[in-house]
């Protein structure tokens, strides 16, 4: 066995010497009147040439010249003679008995018109069609590269070298030598045969695939085959048990040369598309059944290309939907840029339809790590900020796909609200009630402090919103300072930082309800449930709600103003933590010869005093707040006349 190495690269489209065969032709058969004094006999005729002959040695050798020169002496062979005129001028050759070389080029076409003239056993010992059997199996078929020339030779000598048996054996051969290829027994091979995972880890680019074809020889000549020779070559992989994650790579990269790399070529021309859609159906046929291990580890940008090309040449439902159940166990794995376009309603009506299929099987069977699933609904979050930007999706749809993603599935917001953002400032005229509906998917506590801060200020998002973000910002502020002024006290031993902030102390940042207890009555009651009853109010106005209306409005305007003043004297405290520190001696290093209790107290008040360092930006970010704050200036935007109160804050 001989799989060709780069050097051979050029061996396909080169050919061996070819003799002057109708030079030795005339010489043979002068040779042969000279030697028996008979003259030439029997005329024969193939296409547009004539070949005068001796009768004898034909009817000798030949079952088929044999019957037709029994009652004349001309023979008029078919046009489709296996080789034409070129392949009976060498058969005559070997009939005179020339020793002319039989290489890997001619050997299936002088097979093929052997048979066709019943050059057998039958007529002669070691006739031509034992001969040309015995090369094929000693010389051809244990060489790589002439296997694959004669099997490349056979494509024009079909139906013959299909009942021969020629190409059913050069298949054999070539996958068991590619089977022997991955095993490397030899240990040729200096670096691994590319895979599944090793595809799966790189992104699906035309230049990652000439990198591994480039390597891999012997998989650049299988996806140069023919299509009908190609499916019958991974039929005999499968069959002689190379693994699935050796064969799936072999079958996408020929579905990359013949369909997705054609299609960009030969984009606008007609002409050259006619084949895609046959091979395009060919190749979904021999991708492994989706569910199978394989099939997930395929690249999720390879079958979106798939998918996208299918769309766009219209192939049929069943290979569109086999496409669509390959891509959605894997969807976790995929990118955006990948995505259909959304703005096409059949290819974000396909995307929905997976993003369903995942979510359903993946929450409801609970079968894969939480961590895939928050990947995935992250990438759907991701696409909405795409969808949202098409000022063609209504509400309700809007509404509709970002339900796709499970609450439960998102680990953050973030994509959440630049998504539902885009989609406001493309529809300014919306209802308060529809921001209401649209902005109650968003979690306050699932937002990062950057967003949460952008999302106070964001004069598009309704009241409530705004509101939840502000006192969720004030619980991550008193907990950020809280911590700072712990590891000063802890690092330079303040007495007079020794006590706690004025803020009181909650155990967990990301409470779902804030209850700041500034007075009795309705001020006591948690800021949810002023919202909740604030939005019942909305939808059933009355005189006596617009009154309870009113001090609830009173309410939180107090609770803001008493959230600005603990951030400002908790900015101050923190300050003055800072300048306490800096005049405060520097700790000088501990020497080797200290014991190790004083090493240990010592290296405790460097990783205290690290911390309290890494916490000074906190002061920044409380100015930021305060920013925020002020621009809450009227708490009944969206809401009634009566509610318009204004906030008044201060910023010394």
């Amino acid at each position: 066995m001989n799989i060709r190495s780069p050097q051979d690269s050029s061996l396909l489209s080169s050919t061996f010497p070819s003799p002057n065969v109708a030079a030795l032709l005339k010489i043979k058969i002068l040779s042969w009147s000279q030697e028996t004094g008979l003259p030439v006999c029997i005329l024969v005729r193939i296409g547009d040439r004539t070949f005068n002959l001796h009768k004898d040695p034909f009817t000798r050798k030949s079952g088929y010249f044999s019957e037709k020169l029994r009652d004349s002496n001309e023979v008029e062979l078919p046009p489709n003679f296996p080789g034409g005129a070129e392949t009976f001028e060498m058969i005559a050759l070997f009939v005179y008995g020339s020793s002319t070389l039989v290489d890997p080029f001619n050997v299936a076409a002088l097979r093929c018109a052997a048979e066709y003239l019943h050059m057998t056993e039958e007529y002669g010992p070691r006739n031509l069609c034992e001969h040309f059997d015995v090369y094929l199996n000693q010389v051809v078929l244990q060489s790589w590269n002439d296997t694959l020339i004669v099997l490349q030779k056979c494509q024009s000598l079909l139906p013959w070298a299909e009942d021969l048996l020629i190409i059913s054996r050069c298949i054999e051969t070539l996958a068991f030598m590619a089977c022997m290829e991955i095993l490397d027994p030899e240990r040729r091979r200096d670096q691994p045969v590319g895979t599944m995972e090793a595809l799966a880890a790189k992104p699906w680019t035309d230049q990652t695939v000439e990198d591994i074809v480039s390597h891999d020889l012997w998989i650049n000549d299988l996806i140069a085959l023919p299509l009908a020779f190609f499916k019958r070559v991974i039929g005999s992989l499968r069959r002689q048990g190379m693994k699935e994650k050796y064969v799936s790579p072999i079958i996408l990269f020929y579905a990359d040369r013949w369909v997705i790399s054609q299609r960009k070529r030969n984009a606008g021309v007609s002409e050259s598309m006619k084949h895609i859609p046959m091979v395009l159906q060919e190749v979904i046929d021999l991708l492994p059944v989706p569910g199978e291990k394989a099939s997930n580890s395929i690249p999720a940008g390879f079958y979106f290309s798939l998918l996208s090309t299918a769309m766009e040449i219209q192939l049929r439902n069943n290979s569109i939907e086999k496409i669509q159940n390959c891509i959605a166990p894997a969807l976790h794995l995929a990118k955006v840029e990948h995505f259909l376009s959304p703005k096409n309603f059949n290819e974000l009506g396909i995307m929905e339809s997976m993003f369903r299929t995942y979510f359903w099987y993946n929450i409801e069977s609970d079968c894969t790590p939480a961590g895939n699933t928050y990947a995935a609904a992250e990438l759907w979050d991701e696409y909405l900020i795409r969808i949202a930007a098409d000022s063609g999706i209504a509400f309700k749809r809007f509404v509709n796909l970002i339900e796709v993603a499970p609450q439960s599935s998102r680990r953050t917001h973030d994509h959440l609200y630049h998504a539902l953002n885009a989609f406001l400032k493309l529809h300014p005229d919306l209802l308060p009630e529809e921001k209401e509906m649209l902005c109650k998917y968003l979690n306050c506590q699932k937002l990062s402090q950057e967003v949460c801060i952008e999302a106070v200020q964001n004069e598009l998002m309704p009241l409530r919103l705004i509101v939840q973000a502000l006192f969720m910002q004030q619980l991550n502020t008193q907990q950020a300072f809280r911590e700072c002024s712990d590891s000063f006290r802890h690092a330079a031993h303040f007495g007079e930082h020794s006590g706690s902030l004025s803020s009181s102390r909650y155990p967990n940042s990301r409470t779902p309800h804030v209850n700041l207890n500034a007075g009795d009555g309705v001020r006591s009651r948690p800021l949810s449930l002023l919202l909740q009853t604030d939005l019942s109010r909305q939808r059933q106005p009355d005189s006596s709600s617009e009154i309870s209306r009113k001090d609830d409005y009173e309410s939180t305007s107090f609770r803001i103003q008493t959230l600005e003043k603990e951030l400002v004297s908790l900015k101050r405290r923190l300050q003055s933590s800072v300048k306490h520190e800096k005049g405060s001696k520097k700790i000088e290093p501990v020497s080797e010869g200290v014991p190790s209790s004083t090493r240990s107290s010592a290296g405790k008040k460097r990783n205290s005093l690290g911390r309290a360092t890494n916490c000074v930006g906190n002061v920044s970010f409380a100015n930021r707040l305060l920013k925020a704050l002020q621009r809450m200036r009227f708490f009944g935007r969206g809401g009634s006349k009566s509610s318009k109160n204004v906030v008044k804050v201060r910023t010394d």
